[in-house]
């Protein structure tokens, strides 16, 4: 069932790169989702989190460094537009400045273009902890910003004062009603595997910065699509490389946005680059993981016009090596280039997201199981393993509680051996499944 929610205002915080606004989004929410680091352009894709103050929930956005620089390289000339488009779509936009570097050309150019946009704007001067940010103070009053403040949000300066602001210009806002996702899919895989250009092909839109680059996209970012008359939400995540690989605390921090939003999915699309001709180690562990955190798994199989007989024939030698595994898992071979197959996604999500949500009659269940030990009685050396019964208490994961008469006989081998049965009765492709076991 469509479930209706009140859409929460959005507040964006924009200015130029590198004046702390990820310092900034992570003092004024509780999860440090965005990435600080002392160098410029580390923000590429605007991130969001729910944050309150006095009980007033807002949508914190943290964008990409605006510049106006002519000779821009091609990704921060899509930052750019992404970010134009976030301070329109804005309840309020918080212009960040470094108080230490004083009013340059691009914040005056930026309040002249946030003026035209008649939305509340609030002026946080950063760094006021800085001996320069004192001398620099008339010049920033003189931008003409009704509300500037001078904060630190390294040193949590005035950070009372900014979400002060931005409550009362919340006051009397009157947010319009929207869809919360039905449930969460995320794209997972290595860097430059193709996760950005399929977002943007099931979003039909430019959510993601796609470019030859490998490791372009650097942080988790979400959006919404529609299908099935459900709203599903998308996440695209950094490029998950091996730990041997990962040289700068930057990398190390991709792989744990990567990681965090596998935790909060409900669906891996985990993407391969088939012309590779082999899935990688790593590969493999982010399928082990998926599915051991208990969320459902699909294996996208992209690059299919750079494959050839020879190469295809090597992936799936590799993958039957694992085909313990690969069995439980729909593959689905794709290419963004050439949109092979890409409209088979979203139904094979949607088909997945079903059987998760499955919800089976408990006394057909332990009558299965306890009718299977008796065809094939298991031991913990002589002593029979006994079932009196099954429940089911848990969808998406599905979760089934087994009450038994010794708990700590039914091991891993013991388990898979019910979970064989599951598969091979019901149709549970893609889906992993959770035992809980009781003493009966």
């Amino acid at each position: 069932m469509t479930k209706i929610i009140r859409r929460l205002p959005k507040v964006v915080l924009a200015g130029r790169m590198n004046v702390g606004k990820s310092t900034l989004f992570n003092r004024l929410v509780s999860s440090n989702k965005s990435m600080a680091f002392d160098y410029a352009g580390v923000t590429r894709d605007f991130i969001s989190d729910v944050t309150s103050w006095h009980d007033v929930k807002f949508e914190l956005i943290d964008s990409g460094g605006v510049s106006f620089d002519k000779n821009l390289d091609q990704i921060t000339k899509q930052v750019v537009q992404i970010v134009y488009k976030l301070l329109e779509d804005a309840d309020i936009n918080v212009l960040v400045c470094d108080g230490a570097e004083g009013v340059t050309a691009e914040d005056r150019e930026l309040v002249r273009r946030l003026r035209k946009l008649n939305k509340p704007l609030i002026l946080a001067v950063n760094k006021t902890d800085a001996k320069a940010t004192e001398h620099n103070k008339h010049d920033f009053y003189g931008l003409g910003v009704a509300q500037t403040l001078f904060i630190s949000a390294e040193h949590s300066y005035a950070i009372g004062d900014l979400l002060d602001a931005i409550v009362a210009d919340l006051h009397d806002f009157k947010a319009p009603d929207e869809i919360e996702p039905a449930y969460r899919v995320v794209l997972l895989g290595k860097p430059n595997v193709g996760k950005s250009s399929l977002m943007n092909l099931l979003t039909k839109e430019e959510r993601s910065i796609v470019t030859p680059l490998a490791g372009t996209t650097r942080e988790a970012i979400d959006t919404n699509v529609n299908f099935s008359k459900e709203t599903i939400r998308l996440t695209d995540t950094a490029g998950v490389r091996r730990p041997r690989s990962i040289k700068e605390d930057l990398e190390q921090m991709m792989v744990k946005s990567s990681f965090r939003a596998v935790k909060h999915s409900d669906i891996v699309l985990l993407m391969i680059d088939a012309a590779d001709n082999a899935i990688a180690d790593q590969e493999l562990k982010l399928a082990f993981y998926t599915f051991e955190e208990h969320k459902a798994l699909i294996i996208l199989l992209n690059k299919q016009d750079l494959t050839t007989e020879d190469s295809q024939a090597d992936l799936e030698r590799r993958l039957s090596e694992y085909n313990y595994f690969f069995k439980k898992i729909e593959k689905l071979e794709i290419s963004c280039l050439n949109k092979k197959n890409i409209g088979k996604i979203l139904p094979l999500v949607h088909t997945v997201w079903q059987r998760q949500n499955q919800r089976f009659d408990d006394a057909e269940l332990k009558q299965f199981f306890q009718e299977s030990l008796d065809h094939k009685p298991l031991y913990h050396k002589t002593n029979l393993l006994i079932i009196r019964n099954v429940k089911q208490v848990q969808v998406a994961p599905l979760t089934l509680a087994m009450y038994v008469n010794v708990p700590e006989w039914f091991g891993s081998s013991q388990l898979s051996f019910f979970e064989n049965l599951l598969r091979a009765k019901y149709d549970l492709k893609s889906v992993p499944i959770r035992f809980v076991v009781r003493k009966a």
